[in-house]
């Protein structure tokens, strides 16, 4: 089945169609049954603010349906009274305005202000800058908060008003992160329930920018590849990261270069390395480690790694994984690129002739090579194969080929 999309006057065909339109801006209506659709709204674009991106999560039509549906449910509540409004500034503020414009009956407002963060997180200290109106005794409040998340700034809240005499007091909040709220008090009336994603529009800011936007954008949060790449010698895994670093924007890992550039430049690190190569021992697992997470701080930019020349055993797995959960990343995927040895034998020992590497040139030392391959890639490809992150891939062909095999593989993650 193909979909044909038009975007900014273009139509874009694609045999899928679960690229997100809502998060591209985008709405469509199926235009028959097969499977064709029409697409003419504006396309709206990443934002960028200060040194981050955000997409489109919420459309102004969105929010003004819940700040209408707000302003209802209070209204039925207090329709005998009439309240005083408490608006949450900085934040709160276009909520109010339009609250305000939405409810039909007699009502009072005021301001507080408070502050808990700074950037895209809380600093868990939350400052009272602006203190209640005096007059508030005996009235029914209702304080109107732009997002409640982890609570904090609402537990200020209710101990400012503790000490008022207010008639009763509740909370109203336009977004609501429900599952990183602590539960202490209760939420009132609530707009819109929404996911623990930093949001930014329609009074919200990220430092102090994004306050006027009509819509509520989301931080785009980049989706991390991070790849093992395994082959025997020969099979073009070097090439082959070449290609899907430059594709994918990842930052490739040879553990052979990390070693190189460590022992050259006299680094910590190679140093330490090196004595331990000097006495013929092999270099610890947390010497390589720490090696690779220096190598990770290097490129936060990166949208992910190859790792190529290290796991090497199920110790150094293990090791790696703890490491990359401890940056909130993961293995996606291992990829092996499967190759008869005898074709391989051919390219090594042609490579051989031009390279002059003797280790390319003596076709025993090559099948030995071979050999130790196997005996250490069995006990990884079982590990990786338990997380169902193990795949196969066809190494020989021409090179746009095996690419592609390798592509389709990533593409599926």
């Amino acid at each position: 089945m193909f979909y044909t999309v038009w975007v900014n006057e273009i139509w874009i065909i694609s045999t899928k169609i679960h690229l997100n339109l809502k998060t591209l801006g985008l709405s469509f209506k199926k235009r028959n049954q097969n499977g064709i659709f029409a697409v003419l709204l504006s396309f709206k674009p990443l934002i960028k603010l200060h040194d981050k991106y955000f997409k489109p999560f919420l459309s102004e039509e969105q929010i003004l349906n819940a700040v209408k549906a707000v302003a209802d449910k209070i209204a039925a509540d207090y329709k005998d009274e009439t309240p005083v409004f408490v608006g949450v500034l900085n934040g709160a503020f276009m909520f109010v305005a339009d609250f305000l414009k939405a409810y039909p009956h007699p009502c009072e407002v005021s301001f507080v202000k408070l502050s808990s963060y700074r950037g895209l997180t809380s600093t868990g200290i939350v400052e009272t800058l602006l203190d209640p109106s005096d007059n508030l005794q005996g009235k029914s409040v209702i304080i109107l908060e732009d997002i409640i998340d982890s609570g904090r700034t609402l537990k200020e809240l209710v101990h400012l008003f503790n000490n008022t005499n207010v008639k009763e007091f509740k909370i109203a909040s336009l977004f609501y992160k429900s599952e990183v709220y602590n539960g202490e008090y209760t939420i009132d009336y609530v707009g819109i329930n929404i996911p623990d994603k930093f949001i930014v529009g329609y009074g919200l800011d990220y430092n102090e920018l994004g306050r006027n936007l009509r819509e509520v954008y989301q931080l785009n949060q980049k989706h991390m590849i991070n790849l093992v790449l395994f082959g025997k010698p020969g099979a073009g895994k070097g090439t082959q990261a070449e290609f899907l670093r430059d594709k994918y924007n990842l930052k490739h890992i040879s553990t052979g270069d990390v070693f190189r550039y460590n022992i050259k430049n006299d680094t910590e690190l190679g140093t330490l390395a090196k004595s331990y190569m000097d006495k013929g021992d092999l270099v610890p697992d947390e010497v390589t480690i720490k090696m690779l997470e220096d190598e990770v701080e290097k490129n936060p930019d990166a949208s992910g790694f190859i790792f190529d020349g290290f796991p090497r055993t199920t110790a150094q797995a293990k090791a790696l994984d703890k490491f990359l959960v401890s940056k909130n990343m993961k293995i996606d995927a291992t990829i092996a690129l499967d190759a008869d040895d005898e074709v391989l034998i051919q390219r090594l020992l042609e490579r051989g002739k031009v390279s002059g590497r003797t280790d390319d040139q003596d076709e025993s030392k090559i099948r030995n090579r071979f050999e130790e391959y196997n005996e250490k890639t069995a006990p990884l490809q079982a590990y990786y194969e338990t997380q169902g992150k193990f795949h196969n891939v066809n190494g020989i062909g021409a090179i746009e080929d095996i690419t592609h095999r390798l592509g389709k593989v990533i593409e599926e993650l």
